[in-house]
């Protein structure tokens, strides 16, 4: 017990030292905090191997599904009024340009089908932890871009899971192999995560806020996003997804609500600081030479595919820039990516050991890059709309 509460306070430390660093310096406090966990892990001094293996899964599962339903809670109908088409056609675009781009990009070096199939649908899941961090950090979560952008992360997994459980069925069509992945279990995961988080965020709606006017107490709110998350772990839905769905049904019928996320919003930052640490934690800085050329390619490969789909969806619009900066700030890649990759790894073990060392190594490249990218495409699109005033 005394090790516990030593390593709670090793990481909170930690993220208080972070959090003082991030101010004198240009770097985003997500990629300071990953960083800092790579300090800590195998890669490093590799101290606390306990806690990392032992509270990862639990602490990362908490954290999203706060996160989740904070993110839910700004999908207004206001903002689907103004920029509802947008979200979803930007959001659809980038993950279609993403897989398009690997997945030729794979074929051209001879990988073949099966593999560009699975490593181009890993590449259209997104990390919405980082990203949505970095749009809070920059006290850009109420412009237009921003805005926006905390509605396309919200979705954007939702066509990764779609596109991905085609895939998968494709693939295991074409090798013939006796796999119990379907179209149907995609389709569950999606489609019953939808209803779940429609079923809680109903009554949650009206039920909540009676105890204290104008917002859920803390108690009411952890109740049902625990109960949210444990649901959907039981179904076997996206948790992620149903805690979106679950603050979106919140936020649009909760009419006698003023302030109806106040009581997560003042806790979910312990949380997610204990994730990004430990996320750093659990990465193998050994792993980025592992996957040789073809890891270098899907790096390179999704990158421009963010880039291109998100240039040639905004130019629907008439805003090709727009929409390549929406593009790059979608880079960062962790939990979903790697679930991905163990599922496929599972399903196809010809692939999987290539497979999960691509996905891994990438991970690691990606979560440094990505917040940096977030922050350099609102800040890009701030300074661009400051010169047109």
């Amino acid at each position: 017990m005394a090790d516990t509460f030593l390593t709670l306070a090793a990481f909170f430390l930690v993220g208080l030292g972070v959090h003082l660093l991030c101010l004198k310096t240009p770097l985003p406090r997500v990629t300071l905090l990953i960083l800092a966990g790579i300090v800590m892990g195998p890669s490093a001094l590799n101290v606390f191997a306990e806690a990392r293996e032992d509270w990862f899964p639990m602490v990362s599962d908490v954290a999203l599904t706060m996160l989740g339903f904070l993110i839910g809670g700004s999908m207004t109908t206001r903002l689907f009024r103004e920029q509802g088409k947008q979200i979803l056609v930007l959001s659809l675009g980038v993950a279609a340009g993403t897989f398009a781009v690997v997945f030729f990009g794979i074929l051209a070096l001879g990988e073949g089908l099966v593999l560009a199939l699975l490593l181009a649908a890993i590449a259209t899941a997104t990390d919405p932890a980082a990203t949505t961090d970095v749009v809070l950090e920059e006290g850009c979560e109420h412009s237009r871009f921003g805005r926006r952008l905390l509605g396309i992360v919200a979705v954007d997994d939702a066509w990764g899971l779609i596109i991905f459980s085609l895939c998968m069925v494709i693939a295991a069509g074409i090798q013939s192999t006796s796999t119990d992945v379907s179209l149907l279990t995609g389709l569950w995961e999606i489609g019953g995560a939808v209803a779940l988080g429609f079923g809680i965020g109903l009554p949650m709606a009206f039920l909540t806020g009676r105890i204290r006017d104008g917002e859920p107490i803390l108690v009411e709110a952890l109740g049902l996003v625990f109960l949210c998350a444990g649901l959907a772990m039981k179904l076997e839905v996206s948790f992620l997804l149903a805690s979106v769905v679950m603050g979106a049904t919140v936020t649009n019928l909760a009419q006698h609500h003023t302030r109806p996320f106040h009581a997560i919003e003042g806790i979910k930052w312990p949380f997610l600081l204990l994730f990004f640490i430990l996320a750093g934690a659990s990465l193998e800085m050994s792993s980025l030479l592992a996957g040789g050329l073809v890891g270098i390619a899907y790096f390179l490969l999704r990158i421009a595919g963010r880039v291109a789909g998100g240039y040639l969806t905004g130019a629907v619009w008439r805003n090709p820039v727009e929409g390549a900066r929406t593009g790059v700030a979608m880079l960062s890649q962790a939990g979903v990516a790697v679930a991905m990759a163990l599922t496929a790894s599972n399903a196809f073990p010809d692939h999987g050991e290539l497979l999960l060392t691509i996905v891994l190594a990438s991970t690691v490249v990606f979560e440094l890059l990505g917040p940096l990218a977030v922050r350099w495409s609102l800040r890009a699109q701030a300074d661009q709309q400051t010169t047109e005033k």
